[in-house]
């Protein structure tokens, strides 16, 4: 069973950064596709950036294009998600995802296991 948590999320100012990271565990699979969600009050959690462990493809969403990138340390097992230029929209709990396999599409129905989250909040 795959186990993910995160950390590194907390309150920073507009245009601040923060880097979130994501450890994973009981990984078994030679490749994963992991990635970064987030959930702000009152709205459905969307998908902010995916990376493929093997061939190190990603993708962003466009909002946060530019301003946010995905990495992984295949040695240590940890997925990143730097966050840099925040803005107040970005200001949401974000989780860390996998799903065993290549990576397809950036929707929550399509990754299988998921942390518990870590609060990002961005004030002006």
């Amino acid at each position: 069973q795959v186990r993910l948590v995160e950390s590194g999320g907390g309150s920073v100012e507009v245009g601040g950064s923060l880097r979130l990271s994501c450890a994973a565990s009981g990984v078994t699979y030679s490749r994963y596709c992991m990635g970064w969600f987030r959930q702000a009050p009152g709205k459905d959690r969307e998908g902010v950036a995916m990376i493929d462990t093997i061939g190190g493809f990603t993708r962003y969403i466009a909002s946060v294009k530019g301003r946010f990138t995905i990495s992984q340390d295949s040695a240590k097992s940890t997925l990143y998600l730097q966050m840099d230029t925040l803005k107040a929209e970005d200001t949401a709990m974000y989780y860390c995802a996998a799903v065993n396999g290549y990576c397809y599409t950036l929707a929550v129905r399509d990754f299988r296991y998921w942390g518990q989250g870590t609060q990002v909040t961005v004030s002006s």
